[in-house]
C-alpha cells in the first residue's frame, strides 16, 4: 500500500501499513446530538468518506464505525431547557445528522453505535481500570480516571500533565487532581432518573470519553488501524480516549486524523459563537452535490474559510463537470456503474489521494480531463471523448461527487419539477426550430432571447438544440 497519512500522535506523514494485510477498520468520532448539524460538524463525515472511499477503490476491506453520542451535559440541558424528554431531543437531532450525511452523499458507516446502548461494555472498560489501579471512585456514583497513575498521558498531544490546561468536566467533587478526568458521573439535582443506570460505584451515567473506547473496543477489537475526528477533538477527548485504553491494556489507535475547521471569519463555526450555518439552511440555498463541493475540495487537514463565495465557486465549477458528463453521455451514450467503478484512475490522481489525501492535488488532474473531454467532443472524437468522461466519472465517484450516480444524476430521476421544466423548454425549442425551418429569424431570436433570460442556455449542435441552465458565477473558458 503507497498510502501516506499524516498522524497526529507523532505530528508527522507515516507509510500506512494496516495491521491485517487488506483490511483496514476505522473509528470516527461522531456527532453528539444536541442540536441540528451545521456545515461545521458535516465536515468530518464528509473528509472521511473520501478515505473509505479511496481505501475501498484500491480494493482494501474497510470496517467504519462512526459513533453516536446520545447522552451529555448539554443534551439533557437542552431537552430540559425545550420541555422534552432528552431521549427523544436526542433521537431527532441523530435523524437530522442522519438526513444532513445522506444528502451529502456520505457512505453510511458500518456500524454507528449510540453510547446509551454500550453500558456494560463501558462498565466493564471501568472495572478493569479500577482493578489496574489506574481509576478510582471519589463518591457514589462519580468514578475519575488517575492521570498520574499514567507516564504516557500527554503523549498524543506532546503534553507534560503540570502544563495542561484543567478542562471542566461537569463531574463532582472528590478528584484528587485537578486534570483527573470523570469515567462515570453521579446525576446532578433536576436530572432525569431515566439518564443513570446502576452500577457497584454507584448510580450515575458515562463519561464522555469512556464511551468512546468502549465502543471502539467493542467493534474493531484491543487495536485498529485508524482513530479519526475533528481537531478539537485532539483535548481533551482524544487524548483522554488513548490513555484509559492505553492504560487497559490495549493497544487502541496506531494512526490519529484530525480534519480542519470549517471557520468564518477566521474563528471555528461554531453556535456559541453565533456562526452556524445549519445544513438545512445551507441546502436550500444550494444543491446538495455543490455543498459537497466545497467541502470536499479543501485538503482535509486544512481550515476550510466559508465565505459568501463559497458555495457560488462551488457551483460554477461543479455544473461545468455535470455539464460534461451530461453532454458526453448524450453524445456517446452513458457509462455503466461496473465501468466507472473499474476504469483504470490516472496515475497523477492516484498519486494526489496517496499522499494523505491531496484532494487539491487530485482534482487538477480531474480538470486536465475535464478539459480533455470537452476538446474531444468540440472535435467530434467520441472515443476520446467517451474514455475522459468515463475517466472523470471514476474519479469523481472517489470524492463522493460522480454526476452520473444515482446520488446526483439530473437525467432519468423522478422529480416533476425537472420534467415539467424539460418539457417547457423543449416546446419553446421546438417552436424555434420551426421558426427556423420558416426562415423567420426574428421570432426564432426571441424564443432563444427570452429563455436566455430565463437562466437558460441553447446549445445548437448537428443533432439538434440542447439545453442547460446557465452558472451561477463566470465560468474559466479553459474548461470548456
Amino acid at each position: 500500500m503507497s498510502l501516506r497519512l499524516f498522524d497526529s500522535g507523532t505530528q508527522s506523514v507515516r507509510d500506512f501499513v494496516p495491521l491485517v494485510e487488506g483490511e483496514v477498520g476505522i473509528y470516527l468520532c461522531g456527532a453528539t446530538v444536541q442540536a441540528p448539524p451545521h456545515v461545521g460538524h458535516v465536515r468530518s463525515a464528509v473528509a472521511f468518506d473520501v478515505l473509505v472511499r479511496w481505501l475501498r477503490r484500491t480494493g482494501v476491506r474497510v470496517t467504519m464505525v462512526r459513533n453516536v453520542t446520545d447522552i451529555d451535559d448539554k443534551i439533557l440541558a437542552k431537552a430540559a431547557a425545550a420541555g422534552r424528554e432528552w431521549w427523544a431531543w436526542a433521537l431527532d437531532n441523530e435523524r437530522a445528522f442522519t438526513a444532513a450525511y445522506d444528502a451529502l452523499g456520505v457512505v453510511p458507516p458500518d456500524y454507528e453505535p449510540r453510547a446509551t446502548g454500550h453500558v456494560p461494555a463501558m462498565l466493564a472498560l471501568l472495572d478493569r481500570l479500577v482493578d489496574r489501579g489506574h481509576a478510582y471512585a471519589a463518591g457514589p456514583g462519580d468514578v475519575y480516571f488517575d492521570v498520574r497513575s499514567w507516564a504516557q498521558y500527554g503523549t498524543l498531544t506532546n503534553q507534560r500533565v503540570d502544563d495542561m490546561t484543567d478542562v471542566p468536566d461537569d463531574a463532582g467533587s472528590g478528584k484528587r487532581d485537578p486534570h483527573d478526568f470523570a469515567l462515570w458521573k453521579a446525576p446532578k439535582p433536576g436530572e432525569p432518573t431515566t439518564a443513570a443506570w446502576d452500577t457497584p460505584y454507584g448510580r450515575g451515567r458515562p463519561g464522555w470519553h469512556l464511551e468512546c473506547s468502549a465502543m471502539a473496543h467493542r467493534y474493531l477489537g484491543e487495536s485498529f488501524d485508524i482513530h479519526g475526528g475533528g481537531l478539537d477533538l485532539r483535548f481533551p477527548h482524544h487524548e483522554n480516549e488513548q490513555a484509559q485504553s492505553r492504560a487497559a491494556g490495549y493497544g487502541f489507535a496506531r494512526y490519529w486524523l484530525h480534519n480542519g475547521w470549517v471557520t468564518q471569519g477566521g474563528a471555528k463555526m461554531s453556535k456559541s459563537l453565533g456562526n452556524g450555518l445549519l445544513v438545512t439552511t445551507v441546502l436550500d440555498k444550494a444543491p446538495a452535490a455543490v455543498v459537497r463541493y466545497a467541502l470536499t475540495a479543501v485538503q482535509y487537514r486544512s481550515m476550510l474559510e466559508w465565505t459568501d463565495d463559497t458555495l457560488a465557486e462551488a457551483e460554477a465549477t461543479w455544473e461545468r463537470l455535470a455539464g460534461f458528463v451530461q453532454r458526453a453521455t448524450e453524445r456517446v451514450g452513458a457509462a455503466t456503474p461496473d465501468e466507472v467503478a473499474s476504469v483504470a484512475l490516472p496515475a497523477g490522481f492516484a498519486a494526489a489521494l496517496d499522499d494523505d489525501l491531496n484532494v487539491p492535488a487530485a482534482l487538477a488532474v480531474v480538470h486536465e480531463t475535464l478539459r480533455a473531454g470537452n476538446t474531444a467532443l468540440a472535435a467530434g472524437d467520441d472515443d476520446t471523448a467517451r474514455g475522459a468522461m468515463v475517466t472523470l466519472r471514476g474519479m469523481l465517484d472517489v470524492l463522493g461527487l460522480d454526476p452520473g450516480s444515482p446520488q446526483w444524476s439530473t437525467t432519468g430521476g423522478d422529480s416533476r419539477t425537472a420534467h415539467a421544466l424539460d418539457a417547457l423548454v423543449r416546446a419553446e425549442l421546438d417552436a424555434r426550430a420551426a421558426a427556423r425551418a420558416a426562415r423567420d429569424w426574428a421570432t426564432a431570436d426571441a424564443i432563444r432571447d427570452r429563455l436566455t433570460a430565463a437562466g437558460v442556455v441553447v446549445e445548437d449542435s448537428p443533432t439538434g438544440a440542447r439545453w442547460t441552465l446557465a452558472a451561477s458565477a463566470t465560468d474559466t473558458p479553459e474548461d470548456f
